[in-house]
């Protein structure tokens, strides 16, 4: 479970990252379609939880499409349009970072982007166990044990 520190650090790096630079949504979701985070450039407003649903159902199906051809796994799906395109990105196998784009940003630019949000994403996604491993108390009582 995300704290709302990491919440705010991942819509701040998304804007930043992605929709500042041009995306029209980014969404971060779970394997199983549910929404961490999702921001969008004001201008389009799509289902987005009707999209990380199939977006994780899609990406499900094409991981066991590659497990048949013996490629374990395929940690980028791109999907091109006439006007809009989608562009999906696996974070640490439990995440997946989806984009919509229009043509007028280049493919080459936003995976560039991306490669950069995924490394920022990740740092955020470790405060957990950091936190929870810098909060542990030790309680070493002076009674001797007992068995």
């Amino acid at each position: 479970m995300l704290n709302q520190k990491q919440l705010n650090g991942l819509n701040n790096i998304l804007r930043q990252n992605l929709i500042d630079k041009g995306v029209s949504c980014a969404l971060l979701i779970d394997m199983a379609g549910n929404i961490v985070a999702s921001l969008d450039d004001g201008r389009s407003h799509p289902d987005t939880y009707s999209l990380a649903c199939l977006a994780a159902g899609n990406f499900g199906a094409v991981k066991a499409m590659a497990d048949i051809v013996g490629e374990g796994d395929f940690c980028l799906l791109f999907n091109k349009g006439k006007n809009v395109n989608i562009h999906y990105k696996t974070i640490a196998s439990k995440y997946l970072l989806i984009n919509i784009f229009n043509k007028d940003l280049s493919l080459g630019f936003l995976r560039l982007k991306v490669a950069e949000t995924v490394k920022k994403v990740h740092d955020v996604l470790r405060i957990p166990f950091e936190e929870e491993i810098r909060g542990i108390v030790f309680n070493l009582s002076q009674q001797p044990l007992t068995i």
